[in-house]
């Protein structure tokens, strides 16, 4: 928000899209003391400043404000989880704090991982940001670490980097995809496109078969090392920008 006046927004209607209850509750809660900007309670509703650093400076119930509208965060899915809101089992969404689920405009996923994949994923309420991240004109690399059933044979990456590449059940060929080798029956793969099991069809379209995939990086944003499966973060400004970059740090 530099640069321009900072929005400002009533502070029940902020709480309750925030997931913190109501906007009678958030009455009460402020009624009751139980919300503070700087230490000090805000015991009537008022307006208040969507400044970056204003959620750092509100407590409610002694604990510091969520995160405004607006955060992206960097997950690293685990195995078995599912990027959904519906299906059956372990969902990607149990895994943030419950009073995030809560939140209006709610959580995304920025485009989905298969069950069987892990790796980064990123979740966001900003949903013109999230538009942008998979928006096709965009062509965003994906890049993947792919372990096979069986060897590569030697010409993948010539197949793959074609731009004539065609999967089952399609009538238009793939655009042209990287394959780096790292062994006998491992390769990191990047795309730029998003169509469905794309890096599992690939591999099978050549005769093999991914085991275990694992997605490495966002354009050039990398997935943090020293998040372990299931935990996440929030990215800032500078974060976020690298997703709009290449791999090698070039505007995408």
């Amino acid at each position: 928000m530099s640069g321009g006046a900072v929005s400002t927004c009533r502070l029940d209607r902020l709480l309750a899209n925030l997931g913190y209850g109501s906007r009678r509750e958030i009455e009460i809660l402020a009624r009751n003391g139980r919300i503070k900007l700087d230490g000090a309670a805000l015991r009537e509703i008022a307006r208040v400043p969507l400044s970056p650093e204003f959620a750092a400076r509100m407590t409610v119930d002694g604990e510091v404000l969520d995160p405004l509208p607006g955060l992206v965060v960097m997950m690293h899915k685990p195995l078995g989880v599912t990027c959904s809101h519906k299906e059956a089992g372990p969902l990607v969404y149990r895994l943030l704090p419950e009073r995030w689920r809560r939140r209006d405009p709610a959580i995304s996923t920025v485009g989905r991982l298969d069950k069987e994949t892990s790796g980064l994923l990123l979740l966001t309420d900003d949903g013109a940001l999230l538009h942008r991240i998979i928006s096709p004109r965009k062509k965003i690399a994906k890049i993947y670490r792919a372990k096979l059933d069986g060897a590569l044979n030697g010409d993948e990456a010539a197949v793959f980097a074609s731009g004539a590449m065609m999967l089952e059940g399609e009538d238009k060929p793939l655009l042209p995809a990287g394959l780096e080798v790292l062994g006998p029956s491992e390769a990191r793969v990047t795309i730029v496109e998003g169509r469905y099991h794309q890096v599992r069809r690939m591999f099978a379209a050549v005769g093999n078969h991914v085991v275990a995939l694992h997605r490495e990086a966002l354009g050039g944003l990398k997935l943090d090392e020293d998040l372990a499966p299931g935990e996440f973060r929030l990215l800032d400004a500078k974060e976020i920008a690298a997703i709009f970059l290449s791999p090698a740090g070039e505007p995408s």
